[in-house]
This record gives C-alpha cells, sequence and structure tokens, in this order.
C-alpha cells in the first residue's frame, strides 16, 4: 500500500525547486549580469572559433576538426545551463519541470561524457602525428577523426540514456533540487526506495570513462613527451606547445570532474546548499569558456588566421 502511494505522489510530480535559486535571491540581478557576460563571451569566442575552421580550407584538418568539436560541445554545454539560468534569475523563477529537469539532466550528463571522451580522441591524434608523423597523413584522415567523434557521441548518449531511465522508474518522495540545475544525481537522491541498481550503474561507468580516459591520455603525453626529447630543437619546440595546450585545457575539465565527484561522494545530506553549486558550477563554465580562448591563443595557425580575419573586418569599418 504505501509502494503504491509513492508510485502515486511520483506520478502526479510535475516539478521542482531548484533551492539553490533561492539561495541566489538577494543577490539575484548581481548573478545575472556575471552569468550574461560570461554566456556571452563563451558563445562569442566559440562562435568565432568554430566559423574559422568551417570556412578556413587550411584549417580543414583532424587537430582543428577536434579542437572545432570540442568547442561546438562546450556551446552545447553552455546553452543546456546558462539560457534556462539566466531566465530564471530575471524572473525570479524557482522551479523546473519534471520533464525540463529530465531533458536538462541528460544535456549535462551528455556535454561531460563527451567532453572527456573528445580530450582522448586528441591525444590519441597528437599521439600519431609525433609518433608516427610519415603515417599519420593516412593514419588519421579527417573521415577517420569525424568516424571517432560520431562513436563518441553516440556512446555517451546510450550510457546517459540508461542511467536517466533508471532514474525514471524510481518512484520520487520530494521536489526539493539542492543545485541550480538538474543533473542525474539530484534527481535520484530524491528516491522513495533504495537506489542501489542507479548508484552502482552510474559509479561503474563514470569510474570505467574516467580511468580509461585518464590513463589514455596520460600514455599518450608521456610517450609525446618521450619523443620530443629526441627532436631536433624547434620540432620539440611546437610539439611541446601542443602538448601543453591540450593539457591545461584537459586539466581544467579535470578539476571540474573531480569537483562533482567530491560531490557525489559527500552526498546531500551533509552538503550545504552553496557547496552542491560550487562543487557542480564549475564543470559546466570553465571549460566552455576557456577552451576557445586558450586553443584560439596558444595554436599558431589558427591564431594568425584569426588575427588576420579580424584585421579584414576592422578595415571594412575604417
Amino acid at each position: 500500500m504505501a509502494r503504491i502511494r509513492m508510485e502515486n505522489r511520483s506520478s502526479i510530480m510535475t516539478s521542482f525547486e531548484l533551492l539553490g535559486l533561492v539561495e541566489m535571491e538577494d543577490h539575484r540581478f548581481l548573478y545575472c549580469v556575471f552569468s550574461l557576460i560570461v554566456y556571452f563571451t563563451t558563445m562569442g569566442l566559440s562562435a568565432f572559433i568554430v566559423h574559422m575552421v568551417l570556412t578556413e580550407e587550411s584549417l580543414h584538418k583532424p587537430m582543428y576538426i577536434l579542437i572545432c568539436n570540442l568547442i561546438c560541445n562546450g556551446i552545447f554545454g553552455s546553452c543546456s545551463f546558462f539560457p534556462k539560468f539566466i531566465i530564471d534569475l530575471l524572473t525570479s523563477s524557482k522551479t523546473i519541470s519534471y520533464n525540463g529537469c529530465l531533458v536538462q539532466s541528460l544535456s549535462v550528463s551528455i556535454f561531460a561524457y563527451y567532453e572527456i571522451l573528445t580530450f582522448t580522441i586528441m591525444a590519441y591524434d597528437q599521439y600519431l602525428a609525433v609518433y608516427h608523423p610519415l603515417q599519420y597523413i593516412t593514419l588519421m584522415t579527417n573521415k577517420k577523426a569525424t568516424h571517432l567523434l560520431a562513436w563518441s557521441l553516440v556512446s555517451s548518449f546510450i550510457v546517459i540514456l540508461v542511467a536517466l531511465l533508471l532514474t525514471m522508474r524510481v518512484p520520487l518522495c520530494g521536489t526539493q533540487i539542492k543545485n541550480i540545475f538538474c543533473d542525474n544525481m539530484s534527481i535520484f537522491i530524491l528516491a522513495c526506495i533504495d537506489t542501489f541498481i542507479n548508484n552502482i550503474y552510474g559509479t561503474i561507468m563514470t569510474v570505467a570513462l574516467f580511468l580509461f580516459s585518464t590513463i589514455f591520455i596520460i600514455f599518450s603525453y608521456l610517450r609525446i613527451y618521450l619523443v620530443c626529447r629526441k627532436l631536433s630543437r624547434e620540432s620539440s619546440r611546437k610539439a611541446m606547445h601542443t602538448l601543453v595546450t591540450h593539457l591545461i585545457n584537459f586539466s581544467i575539465f579535470l578539476v571540474g570532474f573531480i569537483f562533482v565527484f567530491i560531490r557525489y561522494r559527500v552526498g546531500s545530506a551533509n552538503l550545504p546548499i552553496s557547496g552542491h553549486i560550487l562543487l557542480s558550477t564549475p564543470s559546466l563554465v570553465l571549460p566552455p569558456l576557456l577552451n576557445p580562448l586558450l586553443f584560439g591563443v596558444r595554436t599558431k595557425a589558427l591564431q594568425v588566421k584569426m588575427i588576420h580575419r579580424l584585421k579584414g573586418i576592422k578595415w571594412r569599418f575604417l
């Protein structure tokens, strides 16, 4: 009888209350202005680099296709969070519909999984470029890079969809989410029943992905470093410059990932709402903002094309 009541309660649930927005109410306009600046800066930088890669034929190479894909994923991640968050701050809304919460949770999770898989493919690409320079043009083609990215996207979608379906089958006994956006953990911790299967599935898939990607990336970049020591000074400098750029961007993502992992480990009961916000938000805000900035500044060919295009735009208005 109690189980029936729980399921009925879950079935009529139409919305959730985002307690993080309640926490921000007193300074919502300040947060809104800051969010608008970050969001439009992210969109502007990202759109410019994507446009450059798509329109410059000299950039139609695997390395730049991967960079473009990483930045497009950042656009997707930002759009899954910022628009609703900014509107909520402007309108003082503190709720999200049940279906909207599921969609946002799906989008945010796909962004995170696809991001780390893209970094893994980028490490593989750089490994081939440095370790097999003569065969690189045949080992890594634009078509192969596109196929690897497509496989990663489909895999990410399937893994996250299964996790979300497991969450949807669980009856919920609460409507308050301790965050400013929806994610899978925030939903299933409201469950009326034991969520052992959800926890096991989420832990196995996340840890497996994290360990595989991290070990592969470290192995690839370590091999690249060892090869660079045997190259000429100029070749070594170029390879190391690219290596450091990728490591910086991956480290930024890794910090956000670790924050989310800490949030999962601490759990809901022992963490204040501000802690949930601080641990979960950087993974959505920092990579999409800093990836286009760092790649635009540190990738020589991309930087030259961007400066040339900006000068062209400047002369048109003079």
